[in-house]
């Protein structure tokens, strides 16, 4: 049986979360139920802009009485004041963690089990293996399995369809239900209010989700995050992050679901530039192809 496979997301930092009113400041801040994350070990989810798009996303960590947010290190100062920002007069102490502990990734097969300071499943897809915090020069030597790289485990998330920000999409652009997050467990729709939940629960009683990431497989090599997808001159999405596939390149493209259903009815080549390109839903995903007519 083939063992376990790790990587170290070196561009991941983790901010902490403590004291008496943790648990109610993020709970009223972010997208997913904080109050069920000391049952599940770990969330996903995001801030919002008051107009209900993505500001940060990240997962969510509780060890003890304590959380660790685990974001992108490119934005991790931002989300760090915006957070004190939020704190106002709240008993709760925020600060970045230290460099050297660091955030793993294990999949394949094989656990990490108790390994480092805290280990969880990834709470957006079981298929993704779990999520390892600790000391980097000591989980690099202790971790089972063979080690890979950062752009390993990308190719790993970009096969399993599951979009990141900054990735995949740059923050202010879009909202939850455009990057999957409603479909990767990363908003609640039973909890109290939370900035931007207005919008996004507009969005799911109403069922007005047109934008989707989903998968794209080409034959050839494709091009830049930001590239167009086209049907019949049309422009119908945009390209995310990609990676070496088994028969190519794979890649995630945030696209209109009406515009691409109509193209595949029409007969419609769908490019990526000047490269021909499979559209493809998550195995995932309970959103599904729109009906359409093929003489619209």
């Amino acid at each position: 049986m083939p063992s376990a496979t790790y990587a170290h997301l070196t561009d991941r930092s983790l901010i902490k979360v403590a004291g008496d009113e943790a648990t109610h400041f993020l709970q009223n801040l972010v997208t997913s139920d904080i109050d069920n994350l000391g049952q599940l070990g770990a969330a996903s989810a995001a801030l919002l802009t008051p107009q209900g798009k993505i500001l940060f996303d990240f997962l969510i960590y509780k060890f003890d009485d304590v959380y660790y947010v685990d974001a992108p290190s490119a934005v991790a100062t931002d989300l760090l004041k915006r957070l004190t920002f939020y704190r106002l007069r709240a008993k709760v102490d925020l600060e970045a963690v230290d460099a050297e502990i660091g955030v793993f990734a294990v999949w394949g097969n094989g656990k990490a089990a108790d390994k480092g300071l805290l280990s969880v499943n990834d709470p957006r897809l079981e298929a993704l293996g779990q999520r390892v915090v600790g000391q980097i020069d000591q989980l690099s030597q202790t971790l089972d399995g063979v080690a890979a790289d950062l752009s390993a485990y990308d190719a790993h998330r970009i096969a399993h369809g599951v979009p990141e920000g900054l990735k995949d999409y740059d923050y202010s652009d879009i909202f939850p239900h455009d990057a999957d997050l409603d479909q990767l467990n990363g908003v609640s729709f039973t909890k109290g209010c939370y900035v931007g939940q207005e919008v996004v629960s507009r969005v799911q009683h109403r069922g007005t989700a047109r934008k989707r990431f989903v998968k794209v497989e080409s034959s050839s090599a494709l091009f830049d995050k930001g590239t167009d997808l086209t049907a019949a001159g049309k422009n119908v999405g945009t390209l995310g992050s990609t990676a070496v596939g088994q028969n190519g390149s794979v890649g995630l493209a945030l696209i209109r679901l009406d515009k691409v259903a109509q193209a595949k009815d029409n007969g419609n080549p769908l490019l990526c530039g000047d490269v021909e390109v499979d559209v493809i839903l998550p195995d995932w995903a309970k959103f599904t192809w729109p009906e359409t007519s093929a003489a619209d």
